[in-house]
């Protein structure tokens, strides 16, 4: 049995996304992966305390969540907008544009 696990840090950003490959000692955290992976410097804007969710393989996880060989750990960037709100919305749209509309004429 090894005692290290190959895992990937990954964080999507708009346009990209950045994975750094580790090999970590067995019983690593999530939170030890990221600051291993460096992407703490290099993009100040992860807040793992107040704004960035984390997750392995789309499962929200808290940062002392150990590790398994294999395992990708995600950062998730804070949401722009409310989902709520925005599904509120195109739903309040859909309610206009059917308001309006009338029989449609045969193309005949």
């Amino acid at each position: 049995m090894s005692d290290s696990i190959n895992v990937d840090v990954c964080y999507a950003l708009r346009d990209r996304q950045e994975i750094v490959h580790l090999r970590l000692p067995e019983g690593c955290t999530v939170q030890r992966a990221i600051e291993a992976s460096g992407l703490l410097q290099k993009h100040p804007e992860i807040d793992l305390v107040k704004s960035n969710k984390l997750g392995i393989f789309a499962k929200l996880v808290k940062p002392d969540a150990v590790l398994r060989d294999k395992d990708r750990v995600e950062i998730y960037r804070p949401l722009i907008a409310d989902p709520k709100e925005v599904r509120r919305k195109r739903a309040e749209e859909g309610k206009v544009m059917k308001k309006g509309g009338g029989p449609a004429e045969d193309a005949a």
